[in-house]
C-alpha cells in the first residue's frame, strides 16, 4: 500500500504542476470573467481519464502501477472533476439514472453551498 501511495503521489505531483502551468498560461492569454484555466484543465482531465480507463478496461495494457500513477495520481492531481465525470459516465452506462441525477445535483448544490459556507466563515 505504501508503494502505491508513493506512485500516486508522484503522478499527483506532475498533475498538480500541469494544472498550475495551464492556469498560468491561460491567465496570460485569456482575459475576461470566464475561468478558462479551470475549464481547460477539467475538459482535458476528462478526456485523459476516459482514455486511461478505456485502455485499462478494453485493451488491458495498463499495469496496476500505471493505473495508480496515471488515473489516481496524475488525473487526481490535475483535476478531480475528471473522476466526477467518469463516475457520472459509469452510472449512466449502467442506466442508474436516479443515482446519476442525485449525484449530479447533490455534488453541485452541496459543493457550491460548502464553498459559500467556508468563505462565509472567514469573513
Amino acid at each position: 500500500m505504501i508503494k502505491a501511495m508513493l506512485i500516486a503521489g508522484c503522478g499527483g505531483f506532475v498533475g498538480t504542476c500541469g494544472r498550475y502551468l495551464v492556469g498560468k498560461w491561460c491567465s496570460g492569454i485569456f482575459h475576461g470573467p470566464f475561468p478558462m484555466g479551470t475549464f481547460l484543465v477539467n475538459i482535458i482531465g476528462c478526456f485523459l481519464i476516459g482514455l486511461f480507463f478505456g485502455l485499462l478496461e478494453k485493451a488491458h495494457v495498463m499495469t496496476p502501477g500505471e493505473n495508480v500513477l496515471l488515473i489516481t495520481g496524475f488525473c487526481g492531481g490535475f483535476t478531480t472533476f475528471s473522476s466526477f465525470a467518469d463516475d457520472m459516465w459509469v452510472l449512466g452506462s449502467k442506466g442508474d439514472w436516479t443515482t446519476f441525477a442525485l449525484y449530479l445535483v447533490l455534488s453541485i448544490v452541496i459543493g457550491v453551498l460548502l464553498v459559500w459556507g467556508g468563505r462565509a466563515l472567514v469573513r
